[in-house]
């Protein structure tokens, strides 16, 4: 029979582990509890689903084209004040909000959309223009794990699983604009 002096490195490190384990987690909470920043600016799954995204009036942003340098061909002369980069001034980039989507078109008057879509398994963002639906990023959260499947470039879908329970972020571009429809399935 073993004694209690047997014990005592077993116990010894059972006590240790146990103590690491309690100062990790009570160090990670205030981490852990911290929302990620521009969390207020997401729509949740039931804004979305009762249109409360949209609600608010378009707003509209102005910025400036980004300057592009012009490229002077080679010679064999010493270099002249015409061959450093000139910016050129082209027209500006104006930014809008339309149905959730932040709308961004370019001077050639090209539309580009873009939305993050949170949901209890985790968060999306979705960009789409002239057509073409694209996945930004799709981070699952804790106990989720996300698919995608894109059969076509105008059709997309987010999927973030855990056993019986699924949230689908379905993207389709339609009538010259993206479609989004949110669902949560079992749960």
């Amino acid at each position: 029979m073993r004694t209690l002096r047997n014990w005592m490195p077993t116990l010894g490190w059972l006590a240790a582990t146990a103590t690491s384990i309690a100062l990790a987690s009570a160090a990670l909470l205030p981490v852990l509890r911290t929302a990620p920043a521009g969390e207020e600016t997401l729509a949740s799954v039931h804004e979305l689903r009762r249109g409360g995204a949209g609600d608010e009036p378009p707003l509209t942003v102005t910025t400036p084209a980004q300057p592009t340098p012009s490229v002077a061909s080679p010679s064999s002369a010493p270099p002249s004040a015409a061959a450093t980069p000139t910016p050129s001034a082209g027209a500006p980039r104006t930014t809008t909000t339309r149905d959730g989507w932040t709308v961004t078109t370019d001077a050639a008057g090209v539309a580009t959309y873009l939305r993050s879509f949170r949901v209890e398994g985790g968060q999306t963002v979705v960009r789409a223009s002239r057509g073409r639906v694209q996945l930004v990023t799709a981070t699952p959260g804790p106990g989720y794990s996300a698919k995608t499947v894109q059969n076509t470039p105008d059709n997309l879908a987010v999927f973030f699983l855990e056993t019986n329970h699924h949230f689908v972020i379905h993207v389709v571009w339609r009538d010259d604009a993206p479609f989004a429809q949110v669902s949560e399935i079992g749960g």
